[in-house]
């Protein structure tokens, strides 16, 4: 019986021995980590249980998010389960005014919640706003478990929550599946020239396409779709209802899941769509913690957990 307990503490002793190497070891990185982040005007909380106490603390949230109101439920849910002290009041924002007027709040000092979207056509308007943790730091030391490539590396405290894809919607009743082009320099032949296809003002299609393309390849092949003169609106999915209706053919570069919402409306069930080669495939749905929140650390516990 001595020999088990002798043996037992000493497995114990170099057990915590060991663990004790490991904090020392990783103490001077995290302390590294935090000066350097404090150096650049940001905050860096170097044990996740502190995040956890102060969160208990505060007990509510308040987020803004542009997420599909069924993944925004979710993980609402989810979150709820896991953190039952945070009392988490979602809500869920879409359309271009609706941003601008959340900016304008922001801007005006009204801004009352806690976590907010970054729509990517105002994205550097909101960034003065947001409250600069240093998340990809804690992200890289461990302190959350978030996934460091989701983290904006410029601006480290706004965090990409998901993905998105862009691809080919089309009307089949006004071109059969066989004429829709398989790859991306198809649209620039001459049956699709002068009016035949819609595309979006904004480039996202084309900015996904430079980390697989090259810049040069990618302006080049800009140049040209301009040169097709096609239909130019703004927002998918308005450009994905009017392709319903019949007001033109084929829409290039549309998000995924924002053609599974329209898709739905499809009574009719004209709506196509086509994985069109390189897959441009972009990390969305930028999330921060608003610099006026009241519950910052019940703000990064979400943010970690869904990430």
């Amino acid at each position: 019986m001595k020999t088990t307990v002798h043996w037992l503490a000493a497995f114990l002793t170099a057990l915590w021995l060991q663990t004790f190497d490991v904090f020392a070891a990783a103490a001077p990185s995290l302390l590294k980590a935090k000066q350097d982040a404090e150096s650049k005007g940001y905050t860096f909380i170097t044990s996740f249980d502190e995040i956890v106490v102060q969160a208990k603390k505060e007990g509510r949230l308040r987020i803004l998010s542009a997420e599909d109101p069924v993944v925004l439920k979710a993980t609402a849910e989810a979150f709820q389960k896991r953190y039952p002290f945070i009392s988490l009041r979602p809500e869920g924002i879409d359309g271009t005014e609706v941003y601008l007027r959340v900016l304008a709040e922001m801007k005006a000092g009204f801004a009352k919640w806690d976590i907010n979207y970054l729509a990517p056509d105002y994205y550097p308007e909101y960034l003065p706003y947001q409250k600069k943790f240093d998340i990809l730091g804690m992200a890289q030391q461990g302190v959350l478990q978030i996934p460091p490539s989701l983290v904006d590396p410029y601006n480290r405290h706004i965090v990409a929550l998901q993905s998105n894809a862009q691809i080919v919607a089309y009307n089949k009743d006004l071109i059969s599946d066989e004429k829709v082009p398989n790859d991306w320099d198809g649209f620039l032949k001459a049956e699709f020239k002068d009016r035949k296809f819609a595309a979006d003002i904004r480039p996202k299609l084309l900015a996904t396409l430079v980390p697989i393309w090259g810049l040069e390849k990618t302006l080049d092949f800009s140049k040209k779709l301009a040169a097709q003169n096609p239909v130019w609106m703004r927002g998918d999915a308005l450009i994905i209802t009017q392709l319903m209706m019949g007001q033109f053919p084929i829409a290039l570069g549309q998000n995924y899941k924002t053609f599974v919402r329209v898709q739905k409306k499809d009574v009719a069930g004209t709506l196509r769509l086509k994985i069109v080669e390189p897959l441009p495939v972009r990390l969305s749905e930028t999330e921060g913690v608003l610099a006026t929140s009241e519950n910052p650390h019940a703000a990064l516990l979400r943010l970690a957990f869904q990430a």
